[in-house]
């Protein structure tokens, strides 16, 4: 990982391992993508700059931003969104669980969200995204669009992401050799209001040597 020089304009993108295949089968297809700020230090702007209003931003713009990397639970933290003209409020997302374990194979949770600050919040649900398909099975309830959605387990050891949309879903945990702790985003989709949460399937009683 490093910074771009961001003295001209730069489109900077890296593939995961799955992309990467997906691009040689010639089954590579971009139908979406996140904006995002988390570089930015919104402080820095100076409205008392002696050189006029075309500095005030200077230092903002002058900012390193990082190259791409395929880590999502490090990028695009603060996604930028479109809200409703004189929102005063930003919406919140919450859970009661600040963090899931599950114990055994087939042990199920039910995550449901709520909104603040937004009246009829996220009519359209949320997205969730568990960040590893590997630990657990994931199936929306009450989805806007069809009755339920499941997240599909990816190719074993890819540790590739899943989402699906929905009000809530419920993870069920696979029977895994040793513990393992990935993260659920969870993101309105009218609102762009997020969470994240800890998820973490201990390993398979069945499977420790005595």
């Amino acid at each position: 990982m490093g910074y771009l020089d961001n003295a001209s304009v730069t489109v900077d993108a890296v593939l995961t391992k799955l992309g990467r295949e997906r691009l040689a089968a010639g089954q590579l297809n971009i139908t979406k993508f996140g904006l995002g700020d988390d570089e930015i230090d919104y402080g820095m702007y100076d409205t008392s700059h002696n050189l006029g209003t075309a500095y005030y931003g200077q230092a903002i713009e002058g900012l390193p931003i990082l190259e791409a990397f395929t880590n999502d639970t490090q990028t695009l933290k603060h996604r930028l969104v479109t809200l409703p003209k004189n929102t005063q409020i930003l919406p919140v997302v919450s859970v009661v669980q600040t963090a899931v374990t599950l114990t055994t194979p087939g042990q199920s949770t039910t995550i449901i969200p709520d909104t603040a600050n937004v009246t009829g919040a996220n009519a359209s649900g949320y997205s969730f995204t568990l960040s590893n398909s590997d630990i657990a099975t994931m199936v929306g309830n009450e989805n806007a669009n069809q009755s339920s959605a499941e997240g599909g387990r990816g190719p074993t050891g890819y540790q590739i992401a899943t989402t699906v949309s929905a009000q809530s879903v419920t993870l069920t945990a696979y029977s895994l050799v040793q513990t393992t702790t990935a993260t659920l985003t969870i993101t309105g989709i009218d609102t762009g209001g997020s969470v994240t949460i800890p998820i973490t399937v201990n390993q398979d009683p069945s499977l420790i040597q005595g």
